[in-house]
């Protein structure tokens, strides 16, 4: 079978997801999900579709969609790209944007999906390292033609200062897409920077902050131009027509995913302020999730030991980023089961 495959797909490894363990008395912290459920105009835009619909393609251009997203970031619908979960648009990207003897940038560590993306496309990786404190310094002379900056960055939850954002986009001579994934629960964003700039994107997802990752929606707002060479691509039906209309449920009540987000920071900074008391080393988060390097135990062993209790957190072996574990923030309930099982944990392993 190995001579039917790609020589370079044979060799490569591939994204591997974080675990989505199934049964009932979980604790499910590894996959920076919501908590909470999405607004009730989601639920009743399900109730109310018309079965017959599934018989015929969805809109191709997710029109509605797009142009509600437009009327959100004050734009013209050319300037937005609706896909099939924020992964598609970045596989997308690599193809639009990278010729075969280009190359693609990112944060090291950050997204583990965006080397699988450049070893699919088989071309050079020019990861910009972080520092021992995960901030960021470009490297001088640094060229790539696609640099995914991820902001807040993943695993960290680390927001970049977003003058230097401008400034490194400003003067970057390739395509930048920021990766706004997580950027609902962080105090400012690009969005700005992607309508002002022709080089520039920004990338959004519904997964976190509107509750819909089990639908999957993410869009792209930037450049016309930069857009219209993603539709040249895409798939011809990418979005279904259940996303569509959900999607466009979720985004006509901002007001209940501004309340989710609001009870969500509270309680990242209830698990920070506790974390901080065991004398964990907590970084600044501005994301559904907290980076961490554990106090009196292996970030390791600790994560193996909550998993014993069905207790589930996310570690990334391997440097730099074996020493910490990320946690998503759950309910109030789930993180306050956490802290018991940790200080239950650390009570053992030191005593």
């Amino acid at each position: 079978m190995r001579n039917l495959i790609r020589q370079s797909v044979n060799k490569m490894k591939g994204y591997v997801p974080g675990e989505q363990p199934v049964g009932t008395r979980i604790v499910k912290l590894n996959t920076n999900e919501n908590p909470y459920p999405p607004s009730s105009v989601v639920l009743r835009a399900f109730s109310k579709m018309d079965i017959n619909r599934i018989s015929r393609y969805p809109d191709p251009l997710s029109t509605k969609l797009s142009e509600r997203i437009a009327e959100l970031h004050g734009c013209d619908r050319s300037c937005v790209f609706v896909g099939n979960g924020l992964d598609e648009i970045l596989a997308l990207c690599t193809r639009a944007f990278v010729e075969n003897d280009g190359s693609i940038g990112y944060f090291e560590p950050s997204y583990s999906l965006y080397p699988v993306l450049a070893d699919i496309r088989e071309v050079d990786r020019k990861p910009v390292k972080l520092n021992k404190n995960f901030e960021w310094r470009m490297p001088a002379d640094y060229r790539s033609s696609l640099f995914f900056l991820t902001n807040p960055n993943a695993p960290s939850g680390i927001l970049y200062d977003k003058k230097t954002v401008r400034e490194f986009c400003t003067e970057f001579p390739g395509v930048v897409f920021i990766d706004e994934a997580y950027v609902d629960f962080a105090r400012e964003d690009c969005a700005d920077i992607a309508l002002e700039l022709d080089n520039v994107l920004i990338g959004r997802s519904l997964s976190k902050s509107y509750s819909l990752a089990g639908v999957r929606i993410g869009y792209a707002v930037g450049s016309a131009k930069l857009i219209e060479s993603l539709f040249k691509i895409k798939d011809s039906y990418n979005i279904d027509v259940i996303s569509q209309e959900l999607a466009l449920a979720a985004l006509s009540d901002v007001y209940h995913m501004k309340g989710n987000v609001a009870r969500i920071r509270a309680t990242r900074q209830n698990l920070v302020n506790a974390l901080k008391e065991l004398e964990f080393t907590v970084y600044p988060s501005e994301a559904n999730f907290v980076w961490t390097k554990p106090s009196g135990i292996d970030a390791e062993k600790l994560f193996r030991e909550l998993k014993e209790q069905r207790i589930f957190i996310r570690h990334f072996p391997g440097r730099p980023t074996n020493d910490f574990v990320r946690i998503s923030i759950g309910t109030d309930h789930e993180i306050k089961v956490l802290l018991t099982a940790i200080r239950r944990i650390i009570g053992k392993v030191g005593s």
